[in-house]
């Protein structure tokens, strides 16, 4: 075995066991190659120390860990020296308890065989509680500077004991809150606020004398049980208002009314609480669900006086109220809005879910009779053509904000207040206020696209390109040729698209590339035609002539083709967006009739409207632009006007224009066989 020292007390372990001043003294007076240095407080039941290091390990010193530190005290040590520490944790010398560094061991749970690190200076080590880093016993080693502290997190005692500074509040459920909680001693003095499940106040006060500042705590907190028992319901005339008056009875409220929602928020809570004597009281709303919300909720202190609003699935501008009654009374009236009220507070911890909302299913046509019709018993309807979920809330706050709202391109699925029934004549439109925030949330179905032709020279050179553009569209495309007859042709056309619109394409024009094909209809008008503009190089104009039309697929079935502009005839609305190029000029033929049938319409509406528009769009086509086709084309328009004044506009007449026999044969009287 060999030799062992100690420093300090006794450990009385050996007959041979030395005491040295230190471990150099220990290494001068070894006669062994190795000695031992241990301690008094170590239990060596289990220890080995027949154990020698591996040659290897030589020049190493060989420190043992005990059950809390990796330097109990026990090390063993070369007398030729030493340059590297190993640090052993396998084999423990357990350290005992040395009740004299400690100033308080009454704590039954608490292990005091803890010791400091050896290698560490001396100081005065504090233990925690299970509230804070101090309040647990203090070992102090033994000359310590008592302005040398180092806290220790483990081990840490579990305080039972009940601190004599406690303030409790009313109206809090007490069952459950640790009573034994204390401040770190650390910090100067505080009046310690503990919060409730909703708010940093409301719960117990730790009250320290002399303490002049207040620190919120969130280790523990207390339930409040419910600032109000009395509940103004407020009915929407919705179908849920029963309901919702025994949601709320069920959780304990007291319903005191159940009022009619008129016109606004601000009026209606300003005529219902103005005798009301309670300080606080709730304030629901026929169109939400309360079957998960909280009473119990409360402001903070200092939130106290203001009115309380809680969102409506995700909407601010919600449906339930927590007021102050005295504070709103009082304020109310000097707020022109209930937005502006001076002291409103948006709760952000709690959302109160509606009830879904009713919906008229549509067909993807105008919303605008179905709005008509429809009987408005909810203050909101939806109509859609789909099945939609999560619409954003509409507010109900006051007219202003009960907006309709459309939620897809072509204004297919809109949400419509009851408001707007009565001012809708014929179109949504005719009611103020619209909310077109989320009119891109939902994508329309792309409109069919009909192609129809009937042996035009380059019919066949535009469908290809047609099909070009559109082989990376999702619109659907269809060819109709070889119907004789206008009427016929745009009702066959009509047949066969899916659409309640269709891009009507005549073979006649070169589509634009960049022409929209994702353009939709606006179903918050009556349905109608939309004509879109298309450049004519021959006559140098752009407007609706041999453009690309979107026709109304009901409308041009019900078309009785009686007038002499099929299109015009009916609802329709002009889109300035290019939709292509016209190349109407097959021969002079074609070029002449062509002039010849849309002169007489233009000049019909110049001596109708006086139309400076109409005016310079007949001009341009009466002037040829000295190629042959555009001499023929002039021609063409001119006469037109001529036919015009010699039938003295007589409709029939003018009518026969559309008949292919009789242009054929005004033109061979006219001109001959050219």
């Amino acid at each position: 075995m060999f030799d062992i020292f100690y420093i300090g007390q006794k450990p009385n372990q050996f007959a041979h066991e030395r005491k040295v001043k230190s471990v150099e003294e220990a290494q001068k007076l070894s006669r062994t190659r190795y000695f031992w240095i241990i301690h008094y407080l170590c239990d060596y039941s289990d220890f080995d120390f027949l154990w020698e290091p591996k040659p290897w390990e030589a020049h190493q010193r060989h420190v043992y860990a005990s059950q809390h530190q990796k330097d109990s005290g026990t090390c063993l040590y070369p007398k030729s020296g030493w340059s590297d520490t190993n640090y052993h944790a396998g084999m423990i010398a357990y350290r005992k308890i040395d009740y004299s560094n400690w100033n308080d061991t009454s704590y039954a749970d608490f292990d005091y065989s803890w010791h400091p690190d050896p290698t560490e200076g001396p100081m005065v080590y504090k233990f925690g509680t299970q509230w804070q880093k101090t309040g647990g016993p203090v070992y102090a080693c033994p000359g310590a500077d008592p302005t040398s502290v180092k806290y220790v997190k483990e081990p840490r005692v579990n305080k039972i004991t009940i601190d004599d500074n406690w303030v409790i509040p009313e109206g809090v459920e007490l069952e459950g809150f640790d009573y034994t909680w204390h401040p770190d001693g650390t910090e100067p003095p505080y009046n310690y606020q503990f919060g409730t499940q909703w708010q940093k106040t409301g719960g117990p006060l730790y009250a320290i004398k002399g303490a002049s500042a207040t620190k919120y705590v969130t280790q523990a907190n207390v339930k409040n049980i419910s600032i109000a028992k009395e509940v103004y319901l407020i009915d929407h005339g919705n179908s849920e208002t029963e309901k919702v008056k025994q949601q709320l009875e069920s959780k304990g409220l007291v319903v005191k009314k159940v009022a009619r929602f008129i016109s606004s928020y601000k009026g209606t809570l300003q005529r219902v609480l103005s005798r009301e004597e309670h300080d606080y009281v709730w304030v629901c709303s026929s169109v939400c669900d309360y079957a998960n919300f909280d009473f119990s909720w409360h402001p903070e202190l200092w939130q106290g006086t203001m009115l309380h609003v809680f969102p409506s699935d995700g909407e601010k501008f919600g449906d339930t109220f927590l007021v102050n009654t005295p504070t709103f009374n009082d304020r109310i009236t000097r707020a022109e809005l209930l937005e502006w009220y001076d002291t409103i507070h948006f709760v952000d911890s709690m959302d109160v879910p509606r009830w879904p909302m009713p919906v008229v299913h549509t067909d993807g046509n105008s919303i605008v009779d179905a709005v008509k019709k429809h009987t408005f018993l909810e203050p909101l309807t939806l109509f859609a053509d789909r099945p939609v979920d999560k619409i954003p809330v509409v507010p109900l706050w006051r007219e202003k904000t009960r907006t309709i709202v459309p939620f897809s391109t072509g204004n297919s699925v809109v949400v419509v207040p009851r408001d707007a029934k009565t001012a809708v004549l014929e179109e949504l439109y005719d009611y103020p206020y619209i909310d077109k925030t989320y009119s891109s949330k939902l994508i329309d179905k792309p409109l069919d696209v009909v192609f129809i032709s009937n042996g035009e020279k380059n019919a066949e050179k535009n469908w290809k390109h047609l099909q070009e553009v559109l082989h990376d569209k999702p619109n659907r495309l269809v060819r109709v040729d070889g119907v004789k007859g206008r009427l016929a042709a745009y009702k066959a056309a009509s047949a066969a698209v899916n659409t309640p619109w269709a891009f009507n394409v005549f073979a006649k024009l070169h589509v634009d590339e960049n022409f929209p094909w994702d353009w939709q209809p606006d179903r918050m008008q009556k349905n109608k035609h939309y004509i879109f503009h298309a450049y004519n190089p021959l006559v140098d104009v752009e407007y609706g002539y041999a453009s690309i039309i979107a026709y109304h697929k009901g409308l041009v079935e019900q078309h009785e083709g009686k007038g002499l502009d099929f299109t015009l005839d009916q609802a329709h609305e002009v889109i300035p967006i290019r939709s292509g190029v016209t190349y109407y000029e097959d021969d002079k033929h074609t070029a002449w009739r062509s002039a010849f049938r849309e002169a007489i319409k233009l000049h019909k509406w110049v001596l109708e409207s006086n139309d400076m528009e109409f005016k310079y769009r007949l001009k341009k086509w009466c002037t040829s632009n000295g190629t042959e086709t555009g001499d023929w084309s002039a021609r063409g328009a001119k006469d037109g006007i001529e036919y015009y004044e010699e039938v003295n506009g007589e409709f029939d007449s003018l009518k026969l224009s559309y008949d292919w026999d009789f242009l054929n044969n005004y033109f061979k009287d006219k001109y001959g066989d050219i």
